[in-house]
């Protein structure tokens, strides 16, 4: 009922504007049929980098005018690769890796040194999503996107604090006012895996356009219980009276429910495959999410020179977790490796722990403002200006049932009875917060000739946090900490021709210390010392180039992102201090490339040394060794072959290095190398049958961790069918 009360609200909202990033796309070599333009989708799409993006300023520059790495995944590239998940398809980006767990939404990313929702922010159609205890949940569906951008390193100077590694902004599909368009596609494949979704849009007169789509996924999983279904939904609608006036109205709906698998505990620090499928979680065990958003955006051109943007949303979000999250095999000391310290148990049986729930209710509303001025100076001369505001107003209820009477809980290891859920006495409210924030920005760019131009930014940002007890219940007044930060940067774009540039910039950024939604007293005084944000900053060089008419794009850039003021503490008994330091270095590259007789080529690869420079927690200095969850290694490669323009072959490879679970690197989580695979042949040039293989060789990896030996694992060697179509 929820679901279709959701879509309801969905199927009657409003909004935004067709942009589409497929301009520079260009179609690769086909045979002589008579079929012009199929299903089948050919050429670059990925790395388009002379078309508008709004993600790496608000100025409309394009990437090759905007003075930092600016990646771009078109959304149909996405859906042609397979991708069956949104952090899947980021993932392929440069220098970015998923680190998403039912914990975190399974929405995390890491991004030059830098991991989770504090340090890599989520934004949707440019609107920053507020996480809450480092959770995000929305959105999830690839069916909904039609593109996602990707700004690596600092953004705070863009959309405010938690952003020090990158901002990923996904942005949704709007209607086409020029054409009526039909979409649909189904599918089947491996674990009993389903895919439903259609969409369709066009206008409705000279003034109103629209476009619905929904999207229905559900799987029984790679691991005992691990069933999961997914279902979101859209609607906009646009109204332009003129050509420069235009008001979009849109509504989305995703709900959650992921399969209930916290990872797969090591035997003897090393992954037993005849566990590969096992799950330890409870039978009854409980994860969804529920998050609707609405916008309204006004979109007014004023003048020529002159343009103003408005857009007010409101987004609610509501998630439940009950599960039994921790698990460790037993040594044959009788301990765990996790250093759990029991009194009982069996060597080689699993000890569970971590048993509880938690409930989250949160709603955001905001509105972001800005106006545009562009101002001819001379011949080759000229500026252009934006400046506008940014606020934000989070109501935050947080429920658990920590305090219940956990005991110990023991399965075997081989066939475990997953049990019930252990605790009794409830979830109930502990606490809520009220964050308000308010920011006010500017941007510039003064174009000095055809082949120089200076871009600079700055944001003044102001959080407030407010915290109340409810667990008495009645509101108990425990926090009021308000944060002060400004951030800037500056870069200079040195273009020798329209299709090559060079650029340096400097840029500076804040990161949350935990989650600005969820501040504790923990984040905001220790020792009688107040505490603020940690800060930092990045110095990037680089080069971007279009070439072969279009056929080819590649980019390079090399970059040193330091963050201070992270929590130290030199000794037990020794006072907290403000004092840590962290860094990452390192280099990217990308190259996309259409080639003779149909085959084409993306690539990019990731080098970077990450580390804590001065880092002291608890008495023991972790100054050298590399952050948890910070591969130093990365490298995506996609082969296109478009034999006919009916037939297309795809292979992807995908390689993520080792990285470590701890601070101290004593729990090292090896790399991995995946290869998947995609054979598309139009049957009619509106129908197409598309066969996807993920993990193609069966490689048992980890795509992230829980705890320190337990392992979340990917999905094995799996295969989908689905048919698609388009009118």
């Amino acid at each position: 009922m929820a679901i279709q009360n959701a879509w309801r609200r969905t199927a009657g909202a409003v909004a935004i504007a067709w942009l589409l990033l497929n301009a520079g796309a260009v179609r690769a070599e086909a045979d002589e049929s008579d079929d012009k333009g199929t299903i089948i989708i050919t050429g670059i799409r990925a790395a388009d980098l002379e078309t508008v993006s709004p993600t790496g300023s608000r100025l409309n520059l394009t990437p090759l005018e905007t003075p930092a790495t600016l990646s771009v995944i078109d959304g149909d590239t996405i859906r042609a690769r397979g991708d069956m998940s949104i952090v899947e398809a980021e993932a392929r980006a440069p220098g970015i890796t998923n680190v998403g767990n039912l914990g975190n939404g399974n929405t995390a990313l890491a991004a030059r040194g830098f991991a989770g929702q504090g340090s890599v922010l989520q934004l949707i159609d440019g609107v920053r999503l507020f996480p809450a205890a480092g959770t995000v949940t929305f959105p999830t569906d690839p069916w909904m996107v039609e593109r996602i951008d990707i700004l690596s390193g600092p953004a705070s100077v863009l959309y405010g604090q938690g952003a020090m590694g990158a901002a990923v902004n996904v942005i949704m599909r709007k209607p086409n006012s020029s054409r009526t368009e039909v979409e649909a596609e189904a599918g089947f494949g491996s674990q009993n895996s389903a895919h439903v979704a259609a969409g369709i849009g066009g206008p409705l007169s000279d003034q109103f356009s629209y476009r619905v789509d929904a999207s229905y996924r559900r799987s029984d999983g790679y691991v005992d219980r691990g069933d999961s279904h997914y279902f979101s939904a859209s609607s906009t609608l646009r109204w332009a009276p003129n050509e420069a006036l235009a008001v979009t109205l849109r509504n989305d709906f995703g709900n959650a429910n992921p399969q209930k698998y916290t990872g797969t505990p090591l035997v003897n620090g090393k992954l037993d495959t005849r566990i590969r499928e096992r799950n330890y979680n409870i039978s009854d065990a409980v994860e969804w999410s529920n998050d609707n958003r609405t916008t309204l955006e006004i979109d007014w051109h004023v003048s020529d020179n002159l343009t103003f943007n408005n857009q007010v949303y409101r987004l609610s979000s509501k998630r439940k977790w009950t599960n039994l999250e921790s698990y460790c095999v037993i040594a044959s000391t009788g301990d765990c490796p996790n250093g759990y310290n029991l009194t009982s148990g069996t060597p080689g049986t699993v000890y569970r722990t971590d048993n509880f729930g938690i409930i989250h209710d949160q709603v955001q509303w905001g509105d972001q403002a800005s106006l545009t001025l562009r101002t001819p100076l001379s011949d080759g001369i000229s500026n252009d200006l934006v400046v506008g505001a940014d606020l934000n107003s989070i109501r935050f209820k947080y429920s658990h049932d920590f305090n219940g009477d956990v005991q110990e809980d023991f399965v075997d290891l081989l066939n475990p009875v997953p049990g019930k859920y252990l605790l009794t006495v409830g979830i109930t409210p502990q606490f809520r917060t009220k964050t308000d924030e308010y920011a006010f920005f500017a941007e510039d760019r003064l174009k000095l000739s055809e082949q120089f131009s200076i871009v600079g930014g700055i944001r003044v940002e102001h959080d407030r946090v407010k915290r109340w007890s409810i667990a008495t219940g009645s509101d108990v007044f425990v926090l009021d900490k308000s944060f002060n930060n400004t951030t800037w940067r500056v870069g200079a774009v040195y273009q020798p021709t329209k299709k090559l540039s060079f650029y340096a910039q400097y840029a500076t950024g804040v990161d949350p210390l935990g989650t600005l939604v969820t501040l504790g007293n923990g984040q905001v005084s220790a020792n009688g010392v107040q505490l603020s944000h940690a800060t930092g900053n990045q110095i990037e060089v680089g080069a971007k180039m279009s070439f072969l008419d279009g056929h080819g794009a590649a980019t390079v850039s090399a970059y040193r992102l330091v963050k201070n003021g992270l929590l130290a503490q030199k000794t037990l008994s020794s006072p907290i201090e403000q004092v840590g330091q962290r860094s990452a270095q390192g280099i990217e590259a990308s190259l996309s490339l259409d080639l003779a007789g149909g085959f084409g080529i993306d690539a990019n690869g990731t080098i970077l040394d990450a580390n804590f420079d001065d880092f002291i927690s608890g008495g023991t200095s972790y100054s050298g060794k590399t952050p948890p969850n910070i591969a130093e290694e990365l490298a995506n490669l996609w082969l296109r072959w478009d034999a006919t323009s009916r037939l297309q072959a795809r292979a992807g490879l995908r390689y993520v290095g080792p990285t470590y679970s701890d601070n101290a690197n004593k729990f090292r989580v090896p790399g991995y190398v995946t290869v998947d695979g995609t054979i598309s042949y139009a049957i009619t040039p509106q129908l197409a049958v598309d066969v996807h293989g993920y993990n193609l060789f069966n490689k048992d990896y980890a795509q992230t961790t829980y705890n320190d030996e337990q392992w979340i694992l990917g999905r094995p060697r799996s295969v989908d069918v689905s048919l698609r179509a388009s009118f």
